[in-house]
């Protein structure tokens, strides 16, 4: 496939991951399987499968899958927090993954068992202080996420725009900007504050190859801004479309509900039902504060040709 010339000037992670583009589709639960990762690696970006939502076997059915569509790299998503997670990294090394983003734990578990291995680890942070922690235990490469993303979220609701100039004095690795970039103008933004490269999330999700389900697309593409809220904060927290299961996270919270009590009413499969299964009563629907911009559900190709496009236009107007 034609690509277009690149206008980006920083190389240190494109060289990082052998990409044309310093753009990053992030590995989102219920979102990011094999077709959507294989298409932005094939436009030029780094591809990432979202083991999140994966048990093992349905992870290596995309492991396999992604084989078929991409000769490009691919990197995989692994959050610590579930189970499953030594199962998936194994996998990912048995099926020729050399790139791993790890989040929701700490950074001192896998990185020196996968940098043994010969792969590149970046860890998602959300403050300076765990960005130095994630750079003493020898990662490649740092995801500052701030405050504006979607789904799980730091507690310290940092905003980008104040994260990623504090993360970058704080380390001396490559720093990848993440939370409300979904355009040219904002990966500008991302870049001219120190970032090597920008993490999109929100604005994969509206995209032909996206896994999500028409009526969450629909739901992102007509909403408003403040429309989502980070929710569930003494929990694990995260942003969330407003929605009936939204609102009754909140009276819960406004009555002071214990943390069993909010995992209780959350159960199991919320997740899946809102943004896999299309249910925006009762599901929860995980999305940033840019869905307020998001108003089309291009291709990746399509889109990564617009965002590189009104990048190069934005950085003639600085």
């Amino acid at each position: 496939m034609n690509q277009m010339p690149t206008p980006f000037k920083d190389q240190t992670i494109t060289k990082l991951f052998n990409i044309k583009y310093p753009i990053i589709q992030a590995g989102m639960v219920w979102v990011s399987g094999a077709k959507l990762a294989a298409a932005a690696a094939n436009a030029g970006c780094l591809g990432i499968i979202g083991a999140g939502s994966m048990n093992p076997e349905v992870l290596e059915l995309h492991l396999k899958k992604v084989k078929t569509l991409t000769d490009k790299p691919v990197a995989v998503n692994i959050p610590l927090l579930y189970r499953f997670a030594q199962e998936q990294i194994d996998l990912s090394l048995k099926y020729g993954i050399k790139i791993f983003f790890m989040s929701a734990g700490s950074p001192k578990k896998y990185t020196q068992y996968l940098k043994d291995k010969g792969c590149t680890v970046v860890h998602v942070t959300s403050s300076p202080e765990l960005a130095k922690k994630c750079e003493a235990a020898g990662v490649d490469a740092i995801v500052a996420e701030g405050f504006e993303a979607g789904g799980h979220n730091g507690r310290d609701e940092i905003t980008t725009m104040a994260l990623i100039p504090q993360v970058i004095d704080a380390v001396k690795i490559p720093v990848i900007a993440a939370g409300g970039i979904a355009c040219g103008r904002s990966i500008a933004a991302g870049l001219a504050l120190g970032a090597n490269a920008v993490q999109m999330g929100s604005r994969f999700v509206c995209t032909k190859e996206s896994s999500a389900h028409d009526n969450f697309k629909e739901m992102i593409r007509n909403s408003k801004s403040g429309d989502t809220k980070l929710s569930m904060k003494g929990v694990v927290p995260v942003r969330l479309l407003k929605n009936k299961f939204y609102e009754e996270i909140c009276a819960l919270e406004a009555k002071c509900a214990t943390s069993e009590e909010l995992v209780s009413h959350l159960g199991k499969g919320r997740a899946k039902k809102g943004m896999l299964e299309g249910d925006l009563v009762e599901g929860e629907l995980e999305i940033g504060q840019v869905s307020a911009h998001i108003i089309d559900d291009p291709t990746v190709a399509e889109l990564v040709s617009e965002l590189v496009t009104t990048y190069a236009k934005a950085v003639e107007r600085l």
